[in-house]
């Protein structure tokens, strides 16, 4: 359904240092800055981007809204929310773990980039 992601930074730099860390963890290489300071990151056919925003005004992070990773294991997780705090990140929401859902069970670790943006990773849980 989708074909990329573009959040908005103030700071292209400390972005690019938090993201080469957290997308290091998921196996994708550091992202790639174009001509016009845009930053692209690649993986599975996926593209996700990094951009300060076009009309000059400052980046900020939506309301409600948060991006979500796929994750091999809760080890994967762990180690992607640990890159992400040790890079500029800020841990929110409850630590990560395995939260109960009718769906089944799943494992979220949750992050704020420096920008604000909300992001988080999850791996579902093998049946039982």
């Amino acid at each position: 359904m989708f074909s990329h992601v573009m959040i908005g930074v103030n700071d292209m730099d400390e972005s690019k240092v938090f993201y080469d860390a957290l997308f290091k963890v998921l196996g994708a290489k550091p992202g790639l800055i174009d001509p016009k300071g845009r930053c692209f990151y690649f993986k599975d056919g996926g593209v996700f981007m990094l951009s300060k925003p076009i009309d000059g005004e400052p980046a900020s992070h939506g309301n409600g809204c948060t991006l979500g990773f796929n994750v091999d294991s809760p080890e994967q997780a762990d180690a992607w929310h640990a890159a992400g705090v040790a890079n500029g990140g800020v841990s929110i929401e409850d630590a990560p773990g395995t939260r109960e859902s009718a769906k089944g069970d799943m494992y979220l670790a949750y992050l704020r980039d420096p920008a604000g943006n909300k992001i988080c990773v999850l791996h579902r849980m093998p049946a039982d």
